[in-house]
């Protein structure tokens, strides 16, 4: 649970300022940081970063009124349906900070264990 808390809210806060991918690199380090096993790590990352963009997804579309998501949606998927277009911002999302929560985890049990190797 912190974990996930720890990568919704600095993840939010860094695309704020830096480009979109960045919350890659906060899943990564929070997992790296905090990780228990490689499923958590997948399911913190894909949780934390999938609640921040479902919650940019909806901000938008409430916004703009459904046009902004609508029109995207007939753009890329052939449907007139925003819940298309936010549903795969969503998992889109959750996979990228999932994949990197995964990866910070398999670094630091690899560095780790090749450190105790290494010094017996």
């Amino acid at each position: 649970m912190i974990q996930i808390l720890l990568i919704a809210i600095l993840s939010l806060l860094t695309q704020l300022i830096l480009p979109w991918w960045s919350l890659a690199i906060v899943a990564f380090l929070v997992c790296f940081w905090r990780g228990f096993s490689a499923g958590r790590s997948f399911l913190a990352g894909f949780v934390g970063v999938a609640l921040v963009w479902l919650v940019y997804a909806l901000l938008i579309h409430y916004r703009t009124d459904g046009v902004l998501t609508g029109r995207m949606s007939l753009l890329l998927f052939k449907s007139n349906s925003a819940a298309v277009s936010i549903l795969v911002t969503t998992l889109l999302g959750g996979l990228i900070g999932g994949l990197a929560g995964w990866a910070g985890f398999l670094v630091r049990q690899g560095t780790g264990n090749q450190i105790a190797n290494h010094s017996s």
